[in-house]
């Protein structure tokens, strides 16, 4: 934690992007048990890198087209970064803008001590660790180009609003329990004459950072916006997403040398596709004008400064990890006596047998909570002028980023989920007694029902004492 609380200063930021695209064949996560090799390009991954320096602090953001970043590569990164430039490793946000349609930075579908699999299935534990390496090396690059383009810029910093590209993904029926309303419909009961409402809200601000320099032109440009990029998925196409579509736009307006990295909010329990609509068809490209359309709109109403001050708060709050039912335990241990190794649905061995993957996610759960009853969860907090830019690890239902947002005591305040390491989704209480894909018990939804409430105290605190309140 910086000992002194931060004065503004001239503000100097420098901003660059590398390549991440991974070559045909390495595995797209997104889906549990599916082998998705790679087979064509939508559009390119990038690692994007903002540094910020004031008065001789120096704090960077990270955003990576990719699905999740577990804490291993996040460490990698930030022990590079200090060594190598400077940084204190806290001042570092490492995010995933969390697309389907991208590897993953490490392995996240089990636990890191469930059994081994066979090296060639290796994307049954969620990643490969070729890419991993690659894209986690070219992220530390993008970071040192960032740093050595440094120069004077002038901040400006505002927000919109676009509530027609993002819904709660949540849809509660007739007999009360909820599914996954938008593309999944093929009729039946989970078609719109089932749904009887939506369980709860989304989130409507689009918020945006530019950096301006001297000359008026515009060397990177951070925009925020909530929603799960799951407009491609589940294709055998590598895309960026909505993200990417967004970050399309925002260069092809403000020239090609314009880095515009985007943080995607809380968005554990969001997605792109209209509730009651089933005959929707998703466009990310479309969505990325639409934002970019709104976010130019917030351009045009901003006043620039030049002088920022820069602090950096991280706070590690222990949540108890939910104690799996009795029978749900023996249940899984029986499939797994069975079939130590994978079962396969297919011949070709391209996808998990599903009562196998929910037994091996299951059993995952209880091998995390036998080695450490508590998961150490990072808040991370960084403040730029009046701006707080949160970092939650995993995928935080909708209702936490609000919340967090009420209560921070500075405006705007951004979030960007999914950085620093795997959590998992972060569910309302609510939420969990209705069961449904992102609160039964699995490796990606493993914390007790206060997680969240938890999480919202321990960010509130944590900008409360960034902005001295």
């Amino acid at each position: 934690m910086p000992p002194t609380t931060p004065q503004p200063g001239t503000l100097r930021a420098g901003a660059a992007q590398l390549d991440i695209t991974p070559e045909a064949g390495v595995h797209l996560a997104g889906a549990v048990g599916q082998y998705r090799p790679a087979k064509l390009v939508g559009d390119p991954l990038y690692a994007k890198a903002v540094v910020f320096e004031s008065s001789g602090r120096k704090l960077c953001i990270l955003a990576l087209d990719v699905t999740i970043v577990t804490e291993r590569y996040t460490a990698l990164i930030r022990r590079a970064v200090a060594e190598r430039f400077g940084l204190e490793p806290d001042a570092v946000m490492v995010h995933a803008t969390q697309t389907h349609s991208a590897p993953p930075l490490g392995h996240f579908m089990v636990d890191e001590d469930f059994p081994p699999v066979p090296p060639e299935f290796e994307w049954v534990r969620g990643g490969e660790a070729a890419y991993s390496d690659f894209a986690a090396q070219r992220a530390i690059e993008a970071i040192g180009r960032a740093h050595e383009a440094l120069q004077p810029v002038q901040l400006g910093v505002g927000s919109g609003i676009e509530g027609r590209m993002a819904f709660n993904r949540r849809a509660v029926t007739r007999d009360g329990s909820v599914t996954m309303p938008g593309r999944t419909w093929q009729g039946g009961p989970t078609g719109p004459n089932w749904i009887r409402y939506i369980e709860g809200p989304m989130d409507p601000e689009l918020g945006v950072m530019c950096l301006r320099a001297r000359d008026l032109s515009v060397p990177a440009m951070l925009v925020h916006y909530t929603c799960h990029p799951v407009h491609v998925f589940p294709k055998p196409i590598v895309s960026a997403d909505w993200p990417g579509a967004l970050a399309d736009e925002l260069r092809h307006a403000h020239g090609s040398d314009c880095v515009a990295l985007v943080l995607n909010g809380a968005c554990g329990n969001i997605n792109p596709w209209p509730p009651f609509d089933p005959d929707y068809v998703g466009d990310h490209r479309h969505m990325g004008r639409v934002l970019a359309a709104t976010a130019g709109g917030v351009l045009e109403t901003l006043t620039f400064t030049d002088r920022a001050a820069l602090d950096w708060r991280v706070r590690h709050v222990s949540i108890p990890i939910r104690e799996v039912a009795p029978d749900e335990l023996e249940w899984a241990g029986e499939i797994l006596a069975r079939n130590p190794q994978p079962a396969w649905a297919d011949e070709q061995r391209t996808g998990v047998d599903r009562e196998w993957m929910a037994a091996a996610s299951v059993y995952s759960v209880y091998l995390m909570r036998q080695r450490n009853p508590n998961l150490d969860y990072e808040i991370q907090a960084l403040r730029i002028g009046d701006t707080a830019i949160v970092g939650l690890p995993g995928e935080p239902f909708v209702e936490g980023g609000l919340r967090i947002k009420l209560g921070s005591p500075s405006y705007p305040t951004f979030i960007a989920h999914c950085t620093t390491h795997y959590v998992g989704y972060v569910p309302t209480k609510e939420a969990l007694e209705r069961g449904g894909h992102e609160v039964n018990t699995r490796y990606w939804a493993k914390l007790v029902p206060e997680a969240l409430d938890l999480v919202v105290e321990g960010a509130v605190e944590l900008l409360n004492e960034i902005f001295q309140q």
